[in-house]
């Protein structure tokens, strides 16, 4: 069995690596070169195009950042669907909007091409360890003959339901991590103006009903003031912008959401696009006119 690979970003070059590990035959293939050219180095064997990893590929995995990406790659001119036989499976990895899921699996379904929507979340430390949480829509018959690879990046994989629930499960997802990483650092600033260590705070808070994986993932690199790119702020803005598209289609106001990708936004606007998403409380920090930090 072959795993085609696209999109070797962040993300995916890891999870890519870790399947190498695993002992898989990988085809991989970027628009950056010197991304495929490591995981050639690391063993796996150059594909020219999409449509070229596509056909000599019996599973296909996709990472990408957005939705118009997957569509081209898939869709588009040299794209999977050229390249793939019936009975290839696709198993599309990226965050997109879930009707693009349903729309993408719709047109490989005429060539006989089934595909798997399976967001991850965790970011590049748990992409690196092969410990992601992966989230995976699509028929369960399908799902069941990929769940082993997944299980070689993954150290939680759930079949949630159909084609699309696997996304909507990842802009639930990014919604309370959106949420949390805010109100981490409402409370850091708030501490760090009144005079309180805020590492102390957050050694005397983490065991409690406010800990969480966000505050202790996050909490360490603000106080190193570490914003070096885990998951991008224009990235979670992009999940959003999704969790709000998808939202106002089936009827759900999402007011926490909407106020969260604003600061965001204004973050971006202030060139602060690419750095990691817990960059959030720099927001705050402007507001306050303060800067949380490690004290000692």
């Amino acid at each position: 069995m072959k795993i085609g690979f696209i999109g070797l970003g962040i993300m995916g070059k890891p999870m890519a690596k870790n399947l190498l590990k695993a002992g898989y035959s990988i085809v991989a293939y970027d628009i950056v070169p010197e991304a495929v050219k490591e995981l050639v180095q690391a063993g796996a064997e150059q594909g020219e195009s999409s449509a070229d990893v596509a056909s000599k590929s019996d599973i296909i995995i996709t990472m990408l950042p957005n939705s118009p990406h997957v569509k081209e790659v898939v869709l588009g001119k040299n794209g999977v669907l050229e390249g793939a036989k019936s009975g290839t499976i696709l198993v599309d990895m990226s965050s997109i909007a879930p009707l693009a899921s349903k729309e993408i699996s719709e047109k490989l379904a005429e060539k006989g091409v089934v595909m798997l929507d399976a967001p991850v979340s965790g970011g590049e430390p748990k992409a690196i360890d092969g410990t992601l949480s992966i989230m995976v829509g699509g028929p369960e018959d399908v799902f069941k003959k990929v769940e082993d690879i997944l299980k070689k990046m993954g150290a939680s994989v759930v079949h949630i339901g159909e084609i699309g629930s696997g996304n909507i499960t990842k802009l639930a997802n990014q919604i309370i991590v959106a949420l949390n990483i805010a109100a981490m650092s409402e409370a850091m600033v708030l501490a760090t103006k009144a005079g309180v260590d805020p590492e102390k705070v957050f050694e005397a808070i983490r065991g409690g009903l406010a800990g969480s994986t966000v505050l202790n993932a996050k909490v360490p690199l603000v106080l190193q003031r570490n914003f070096k790119p885990g998951f991008r702020i224009e990235l979670h803005i992009k999940d959003l912008m999704n969790a709000l598209e998808t939202g106002h289609e089936i009827g759900v106001p999402l007011p926490l959401t909407s106020q969260v990708m604003e600061t965001m936004q204004a973050l971006k606007v202030d060139g602060k696009a690419k750095d990691d998403h817990g960059g959030l409380i720099q927001y705050y920090e402007k507001l306050a006119k303060i800067e949380v930090k490690k004290q000692s």
